[in-house]
């Protein structure tokens, strides 16, 4: 399929973007649930893709990306937490995926793979564990637009957001302004309101929240509440 270009979602790493997770939405009304987030004031779509190899899980795959990439045209920050990202990869860009965040603890070239998601047109993200140190990452910040920095142990939605990882979100953004980088920082785990000032203060600027966004009273509420924290 053809993606639909999103020129008008781009943003700079100095704004603050809500990317509701698909993962807390009800799949029995897919493209309902994202039309709701885009009402509510949602800037992104997040996407957990799950293999039940890389993370204990399984979620859905390339065929949910398309269904909401005709859905809306909401930016899909597609999320692959799967062992060969490298070998999946050109079915997500198929699907519609303006940007395609990989871990770096998966098993693939990580550099090869950022190559590839940038060669098609793609914004580029990179994952991180809360066990992984930023170390890991360094060496390819200046190909990425987007660092993610999970704050719960990837797998499951509903965790407790894991405070300690704040130290690692202060020392990516510590990076991003020594080296004249440019890529946002992405926190995804246990994010609403409360815990999203914290991860402010520190450098992040993009808030993935899913049971907090979803399956609130009032979405547009709790959007509000976490881009203004």
């Amino acid at each position: 399929m053809v993606r639909i270009a999103r020129v008008s979602h781009k943003k700079s790493f100095r704004d603050r973007v809500i990317a509701p997770s698909l993962l807390a939405a009800d799949f029995s009304k897919t493209g309902d649930e994202v039309r709701r987030a885009v009402a509510a004031g949602a800037d992104w779509m997040h996407l957990d893709v799950m293999d039940g190899h890389f993370v204990d899980n399984i979620s859905f795959g390339p065929a949910m990306v398309e269904t909401v990439n005709r859905a809306s045209d909401i930016f899909l920050d597609v999320h692959l937490m799967i062992s060969r990202p490298d070998h999946y990869l050109q079915r997500f860009i198929a699907a519609g995926s303006d940007l395609i965040t990989v871990h770096v603890e998966a098993d693939h070239d990580v550099a090869a793979t950022l190559r590839r998601i940038r060669a098609a047109g793609l914004q580029v993200g990179l994952a991180l564990n809360p066990a992984t140190p930023i170390a890991a990452v360094e060496p390819f910040l200046d190909q990425i637009d987007l660092l993610l920095c999970m704050t719960v142990v990837p797998g499951f939605g509903g965790q407790a957001f894991m405070p300690e990882v704040l130290e690692k979100i202060t020392s990516a953004a510590g990076i991003r302004e020594m080296r004249g980088l440019s890529y946002h920082i992405e926190v995804d785990g246990g994010i609403d309101a409360l815990t999203a000032a914290p991860c402010y203060d520190a450098g992040a600027n993009v808030m993935v929240a899913g049971s907090s966004t979803f399956r609130a009273s009032d979405m547009a509420a709790a959007v509000a509440a976490i881009r203004t924290a």
